[in-house]
């Protein structure tokens, strides 16, 4: 987003977010907090020896770091994200051919992945969908702005979700589960 300072701007770095199991294990890493590859595989359903070559990979790529203050000894590694957010911009990557390859790819499978989460939700049975009668929502417009004007509707939506996301949670008793929310804005014709 224009006035917003990109955290990635290296086309390897993005590639190495790109793959599903690493871009779960970030959403892991934000959502719950630091975690020890075990645990990680647990929650994933993947191998210990699998997640642990992915956690190496976005180490790598400087988009997780260790946490030993964690460890309870030498040999317990644990990992949290290395920045709060993944933000880049598509234009950094335009004067770069296999750079805006990476970013085209990268951008298709965070689609899917985006819709992946909604396409679950749907496909739940209704007595799960009524557990949640109010909440869910869907919403859709049409706007008619310049490209300055949508970067500052982008970063109104984008600051909305931050509020939520790091609020202190109340302590009232009220069990809170995760949710999957997101935003996209893109010119086009009905």
């Amino acid at each position: 987003m224009p006035d917003r300072e990109p955290t990635i701007v290296d086309s390897r770095v993005l590639a190495a977010m790109a793959h599903p199991v690493r871009r779960r294990l970030l959403d892991l890493l934000k959502v719950d907090g630091p975690a020890t590859a075990s645990a990680l595989a647990q929650k994933t359903g993947e191998a210990v020896g699998n997640v642990s070559h992915h956690v190496r990979a976005l180490a790598a790529a400087g988009l997780i770091e260790e946490a030993p203050e964690l460890a309870k000894d030498r040999r317990e590694r644990w990992w949290r994200r290395a920045t709060p957010s993944l933000c880049w911009s598509s234009a950094d990557f335009a004067e770069d051919a296999a750079g805006d390859a990476v970013a085209r790819a990268v951008e298709s499978l965070n689609l899917e992945r985006q819709t992946g989460h909604v396409r679950r939700w749907a496909d739940q049975p209704q007595s799960e969908q009524e557990r949640w009668p109010l909440g869910p929502f869907s919403t859709e417009g049409w706007l008619r702005v310049t490209d300055a004007e949508l970067a500052e509707f982008g970063r109104e939506v984008i600051a909305l979700m931050e509020k939520w996301a790091e609020r202190e949670i109340p302590d009232d008793g009220q069990e809170r589960e995760t949710v999957f929310t997101f935003a996209r804005a893109v010119p086009a014709r009905p």
